[in-house]
């Protein structure tokens, strides 16, 4: 009888750099949010990670597109073909009909009523019934196991691709929130400016997210447990465009994340100048937890320690930390007031 309305849950974290879906408790979507389309008929040739292995390589017949920018939807076409794509890829199997689907979807808690009504409409093109949207923050503190609900303040710091969430939470909704468009790809920018500025070579979006990744610091001191080995960068020299080979090490990189870690440093402080005292007192007690791509920059919870006098928490696995808090709201729907439908 329910054949044809079957009704599939999923819950997804829509990000920037990457998006994961979860479904029926388990992680079944992992992938870049890149798509690469035909410029001739605007069809899909590949999502996610076989997407982002044609970027930055391909002709002019093939466009890859990482269709958000800055946290919210920069190409609606683009960014609906990439969720039918992922979506795809959780209901893979030999059924009749697409499922309806029940969705829970985070959002940046900056974004205008513009923004969510873009992908509120992007997911009910994918086939979305009920679609549900919730804050990235509030989504990372669920994830990070807090008791959202309680009457005591928890603060969440999520360093994403494109911006930077900052949230004070109490009784199940937002007391105080600042949102940055400062983030994991304006440190790959500042690498890359770097690297051209300093050493005259020319590097790409993906080598700078390399650099990012095995060189990135926050402290241009780390204990020697935790530096890296130098990393050779390989690129053209930008004036005579021939091959060179530059070793580069984390205090460089330190040097120039320095501007962008501080404008992170900032918005903290701005946050907490606009906390109501008796939810100060708690975030003291229980301190901030950093969730997100960027929270693994090295030294990053170090160095916010010493600056504001409170105790950062990197969360464990901080990558993951939205995306599970969507699917616990998913599947408690009832308990989260914070739903967004």
């Amino acid at each position: 009888m329910g054949f044809f309305s079957f009704v599939q849950e999923i819950a997804m974290d829509l990000g920037t750099a990457n998006t994961i879906i979860i479904s029926d408790d388990k992680i079944v979507v992992d992938e870049p949010s890149v798509v690469a389309l035909d410029r001739t008929n605007n069809k899909m040739i590949a999502v996610g990670e076989k997407a982002k292995l044609m970027y930055e390589k391909t002709h002019d017949n093939i466009r890859t597109i990482r269709p958000l920018r800055d946290g919210v939807i920069a190409d609606f076409t683009a960014c609906e073909q990439m969720m039918r794509g992922l979506i795809k890829m959780v209901h893979s199997g030999s059924r009749l009909f697409s499922p309806s689907l029940r969705m829970v979807i985070g959002v940046p808690s900056g974004s205008t009523e513009v923004e969510l009504r873009a992908v509120r409409d992007s997911a009910e093109h994918a086939d979305g019934r009920d679609v549900y949207l919730i804050f990235e923050p509030m989504a990372a503190a669920i994830g990070i196991g807090l008791d959202v609900n309680a009457p005591e303040g928890n603060m969440v710091v999520d360093i994403g691709g494109g911006t930077t969430e900052i949230a004070v939470i109490s009784m199940g909704g937002i007391v105080s929130n600042n949102s940055i468009k400062m983030a994991g790809d304006d440190f790959t920018a500042d690498i890359r400016e770097y690297m051209s500025r300093q050493h005259n070579v020319s590097v790409s979006e993906r080598m700078a997210e390399r650099i990012k990744i095995n060189m990135g610091s926050a402290l241009a001191e780390l204990p020697p447990s935790e530096a890296p080995e130098d990393y050779v960068v390989h690129g053209p020299n930008r004036i005579t465009a021939l091959p060179m080979e530059v070793p580069v090490c984390y205090q460089e990189i330190a040097h120039c994340l320095e501007r962008s870690v501080g404008l992170i440093e900032t918005a903290v402080l701005n946050a907490l100048s606009n906390t109501p005292p008796e939810l100060y007192a708690d975030i003291v007690k229980n301190g901030i937890y950093l969730t997100g791509g960027g929270a693994l920059l090295r030294g990053l919870a170090q160095r916010l320690s010493n600056k504001i006098n409170i105790p950062f928490h990197v969360a464990e696995e901080p990558l993951l930390c939205v995306a599970k808090g969507t699917g616990k709201a998913l599947a408690n729907i009832d308990e989260y007031p914070c739903l967004m439908r």
